[in-house]
């Protein structure tokens, strides 16, 4: 993200909603790049596109400038692809429980048959047991920041960020492996 980006997102989050609209197009490649990592289905991944830049025009006041916007944008569209791999998944499940249709519908069995399953399962349990570990691997190894620009976004200790990555993708390799 370049200087005037960052600069769109100073003026949105002191309250300036003329900006937005052209924060939210300046974004979309970006965010549609990031829940594709996990939403390997298109129109899933729309949804979480959609909703995430729902998400950041609703909450841009809560961007406080301390990380770059590009990192808070990070962590809006992996906690919203997450979200709607959970709703998906959910869905397939509450459908699999009535009729089953006559034809496969992409949409509600996309997150079932997408090669990322694994790893959003393994991220689902490691959330259940380490949250703290989740955030800190999915902003390096899904949202490419580096090490000292999470350890700004999540405002812990670099040593603290490393440690936690080496310990998220080891649990992450384990759960993965017994599959």
């Amino acid at each position: 993200m370049n200087e005037d980006l960052e600069e769109l997102a100073v003026q949105a989050a002191a309250g300036d909603q003329s900006v937005v609209p052209e924060l939210l197009r300046a974004i979309r490649p970006q965010v549609q790049r990031r829940v594709a990592k996990f939403l390997p289905h298109h129109e899933d991944a729309e949804e979480a596109v959609q909703d995430t830049l729902l998400q950041v025009a609703n909450k841009i006041h809560t961007f406080k400038g301390t990380g770059s916007f590009a990192g808070w944008v990070t962590i809006v569209a992996t906690n919203q692809a997450r979200q709607t791999y959970r709703s998906l998944k959910r869905r397939s499940v509450e459908q699999s429980a009535e009729v089953l249709p006559e034809a496969v519908d992409p949409r509600t069995t996309s997150v079932i048959a997408g090669s990322r399953l694994d790893l959003l399962e393994a991220l689902e349990n490691l959330e259940s047991s380490h949250p703290q570990l989740v955030q800190p691997l999915v902003l390096r190894d899904l949202g490419a920041l580096s090490y000292a620009e999470i350890a700004v976004e999540l405002d812990v200790p670099l040593g603290t960020v490393k440690a936690r990555i080496h310990q998220a993708r080891k649990a992450v390799a384990e759960r993965m492996a017994v599959r």
